[in-house]
């Protein structure tokens, strides 16, 4: 049985310990805003050089798909491809079965590429006019944003900080105390949990106001998902520091659990035109799925259920952290 008397001083004494520590928590909170600042001002103008088109149901074999520096995407739900166009994230929308096609009458590269299509098709085509706010790079990439910084967070902030603590022999003292391993590990998880949440609300707030992001879904399911992609993380950290007692051999382990989550879970760059390989093992990443959903929120607007896939696999996955966590933890 948990006694709240332990639980409550474990936890009283991590968040000090945090707040005293002003260049670890000014780091947290200054980083991510110095960096989606930044990005703002790189990509501002996201006007690219290359064309994208969405080909419902695939290309065929008129000479508009052999046109020079147009990127074709075959798509398979042609109402998700519309909305994309209206998003200015496709330039053209082709039905190659129904003789339709979809342009967005406010995007500049929307109107040229049309312009091309009209050239060089050899179809006919009838004309579906839509109207709707470019999806910025930087509205594409705060979800990524947020979810590293809470990445390094979760994961540094508790698997690192446990084995300083059994290193420096703390939780050998904390051993001889009446204080059981799981009021430990709980009290560790809240704190940490409560911190990180507090941080990425307050950078996207922040930001926000100055930069005015794109929100079509809803912000408490927003929450749900940062709530429990934060616990999932913090969990994997856990398990990281369990038996851990080296502080070189647990940044090595905790880096081969960030950098592979950097790189393949769409943090920078879309893994839309990746190999099947590529975007099975990105997957199994948890960060993949904090951010895809995160995402599929703030720019398309989906509900709670529409991310639950999403929610249900980070709660696995936090169930099998959390019990390995609990079953390799030792105290020295």
């Amino acid at each position: 049985m948990i006694r709240l008397s332990h639980f409550g001083a474990v936890l009283m004494a991590r968040n000090r310990e945090f707040l005293r520590d002003r260049s670890s928590w000014a780091w947290n909170l200054i980083f991510p805003v110095l960096l989606i600042v930044g990005l703002a001002f790189v990509f501002g103008n996201d006007n690219a050089a290359v064309y994208k088109v969405g080909v419902y149901p695939g290309a065929t074999d008129d000479p508009f798909f052999s046109t020079r520096y147009v990127q074709f995407v075959d798509v398979d739900n042609l109402d998700e491809a519309i909305a994309r166009v209206d998003r200015h994230q496709f330039d053209l929308l082709l039905d190659t079965t129904g003789g339709r096609y979809w342009v967005n009458e406010t995007s500049p590269k929307g109107y040229f590429v049309e312009r091309v299509a009209l050239v060089e098709s050899e179809a006919a085509y009838e004309r579906q006019p839509l109207t709707g706010r470019a999806v910025r790079y930087l509205d594409w990439v705060v979800p990524g944003v947020l979810g590293m910084n809470m990445m390094f967070a979760c994961l540094f902030g508790v698997g690192y900080v446990i084995v300083r603590y059994r290193k420096s022999g703390v939780l050998k003292r904390l051993k001889a105390t009446p204080l059981k391993s799981i009021e430990f590990i709980l009290a560790q998880i809240i704190s940490r949990l409560w911190l990180v949440l507090a941080i990425t609300m307050g950078v996207y707030i922040g930001t926000n106001i100055f930069l005015n992001f794109t929100m079509n879904g809803h912000y408490l399911t927003l929450f749900v998902v940062l709530l429990l992609g934060a616990v999932c993380l913090i969990s994997l950290g856990l398990l990281v520091a369990s038996r851990t007692a080296s502080e070189e051999l647990a940044g090595g382990l905790l880096n081969v659990a960030t950098w592979p989550m950097m790189l393949l879970s769409g943090v920078w760059f879309s893994l839309e035109g990746a190999h099947p390989l590529i975007k099975a093992v990105s997957q199994l990443l948890p960060l993949t799925h904090i951010i895809e959903a995160a995402r599929t929120i703030m720019i398309d607007g989906a509900s709670f259920f529409a991310v639950s896939g999403h929610l249900a696999y980070l709660l696995a996955l936090t169930a099998v952290f959390l019990l390995a966590g609990a079953r390799f933890f030792r105290w020295e």
